[in-house]
């Protein structure tokens, strides 16, 4: 169970929650900021820490797989836009409790 809000901060002390790693799957529940995914499948719904609030999350990929995270879900905790993930790359996901989905962060 995480520490909310605390293991969600970005500044973070040795006493929050280490990063963890997840298996990929079409549903993820982050209980911490950083997140690395293993596996292929692509992720199509992230259940919000706090669904009434803005929050930002950081994954990172073992495995590079097209369309990482791949939309499909117009529901909360779903994604807006469909990313295609690089190995070992962190990417942030900001998610708007006003629509109830994840952006990905510009990529360049």
């Amino acid at each position: 169970m995480p520490n909310y809000p605390f293991d969600f901060y970005t500044a973070q002390s040795e006493q929050q929650a280490k990063p963890t790693t997840l298996a990929s799957a079409a549903t993820i529940t982050p209980t911490t900021k950083f997140t690395r995914l293993t596996g292929t499948t692509p992720v199509t719904t992230i259940v919000p820490p706090n669904p009434k609030g803005y929050c930002e999350l950081t994954f990172v990929w073992t495995t590079g797989t097209a369309n990482g995270f791949n939309t499909g879900v117009a529901t909360q905790g779903g994604i807006a836009i469909a990313y295609t993930t690089i190995t070992e790359r962190p990417i942030d996901l900001c998610y708007d409790p006003r629509t109830g989905l994840w952006y990905p962060k510009a990529v360049v």
